[in-house]
This record gives structure tokens, C-alpha cells and sequence, in this order.
């Protein structure tokens, strides 16, 4: 079995492929080509070297978007092989004139808990979701497929009763921060807390549900 890469090791090597993000358990990135046919062809061509790499990506074409995630879903994360398969996407991408574009907002669902060890194995079993350690060191859920949304542990220390227990975080890139933030304002809702900015910001809505809006970028 392929061996699974440390933070470190991916993020080394992710310097050389531009456009390519690592997620706890995968490696993802989008390219914009020229045209639609174009866009096609980059997936025909990758195709072809995921065949003899006998190693295969999940992919997303959205007109000239193509979206690509690279997981090693056999050792439960990235390997080598996933490195390698995003080396080569990104080469055609060049030969075609596809460039790098900033993937699909990434959403995560945070539930505040005073025991996250205790209530994490409920929710692994109830979503069918694999364990990964995230960017802080703590465990998260992720779906193995990449479809849905991952599902985090807030630890609250003392408990709070007067919130809800659930809340979304959608990633944005910095510059769009600021223009969400204030739709959400004019759309009745406030800002719940802002002592993490310019990480994230917590708005709520009229009756007082969260959502936190996390730029990509620490």
C-alpha cells in the first residue's frame, strides 16, 4: 500500500504545481480552459494518464471549468500517487492553455460540544465519514468521496445553552470576504463576533443561527 504523505511533505511539493490546495484528505484544484471542447480534452488527456497510473482522480466539468480532487482513498488519504497524478494535470492544463482558477467555495459544518472525543464516533458511524486530523491538530470528519461537507469540534469550555449547537463555515478567498459579509448585513443578519478577523467572522442571522466566513488563506 502507497504510504500516506505528512502535512509537511505535501505542502513541500504543492509549491512546484501551482493552483493545487491540500485538504486533509485529498489534493484539489481548478483550471478554466479556453472553450468547452478544450476543457474536455484536458479530462480525455488526464484520463489517459490516470489509466496507466491505474491511479484516478475525481473530476467535475462545469462548461470550461474542470475541477480535479486527487485522494488515495485505498490508504485512507494522499500519497505519492496523488502528487504525481497533479504534477501531470497541471502539465496538459499548460499544453492546452487551461489556468489555475480558485476551486469551489469549501463549506465545513462545526458542531460546539463540551466532549469532542466522545461524540466524534457517533457521527463517523451516522455520515459514513473518515477521521483526519485538520490544520489545527484536531480530529475532523471528512466524507471519503469528497462530496459533502466536513464536520468539525468546537470545544465549549463552559457549555452554552443559549446558541445552537450547529454552524457552517464557508471558505472564501480574501478579496471576497468583505463583499459576503456586508450582503449578509443588508439581508438582515450582524456580525456575532469579530475578534478572529481577518480569519474568519462570525454572522448571524435574525435569529441568532451562525455561519462563519473563513478566508482561505491564514
Amino acid at each position: 500500500m502507497a504510504r500516506l504523505l505528512d502535512a509537511e511533505e505535501v505542502g513541500r511539493q504543492l509549491r512546484a504545481i501551482p493552483g493545487w490546495r491540500r485538504e486533509p484528505l485529498s489534493l484539489r484544484a481548478s483550471y478554466r480552459a479556453p472553450d468547452f471542447p478544450t476543457a474536455a480534452r484536458l479530462v480525455a488527456e488526464l484520463a489517459g494518464e490516470a489509466e496507466a497510473m491505474d491511479h484516478h482522480p475525481d473530476v467535475d466539468l462545469r462548461w470550461r471549468t474542470v475541477t480535479l480532487r486527487c485522494s488515495t482513498h485505498s490508504a485512507g488519504g494522499i500519497t505519492q500517487l496523488d502528487v504525481e497524478l497533479a504534477h501531470r494535470a497541471h502539465e496538459w492544463a499548460q499544453r492546452l492553455g487551461a489556468v489555475p482558477v480558485e476551486p469551489p467555495t469549501r463549506r465545513m459544518i462545526g458542531l460546539d460540544t463540551t466532549d469532542p472525543g466522545a461524540v466524534l464516533p457517533f457521527w463517523r458511524e451516522a455520515l459514513g465519514y473518515r477521521e483526519a486530523t485538520g490544520e489545527d491538530g484536531e480530529a475532523e470528519l471528512h466524507d471519503p468521496h469528497g462530496s459533502g461537507p466536513a464536520l468539525w469540534f468546537q470545544r465549549m469550555d463552559p457549555p452554552r445553552r443559549e446558541r445552537g449547537r450547529f454552524h457552517l463555515d464557508v471558505y472564501l478567498p480574501p478579496e471576497e470576504v468583505e463583499a459576503r459579509r456586508e450582503r449578509l448585513l443588508g439581508l438582515g443578519g450582524r456580525v456575532a463576533d469579530d475578534s478572529h478577523a481577518p480569519s474568519w467572522w462570525v454572522m448571524a442571522d435574525a435569529e441568532g443561527n451562525e455561519v462563519c466566513l473563513c478566508t482561505t488563506q491564514p
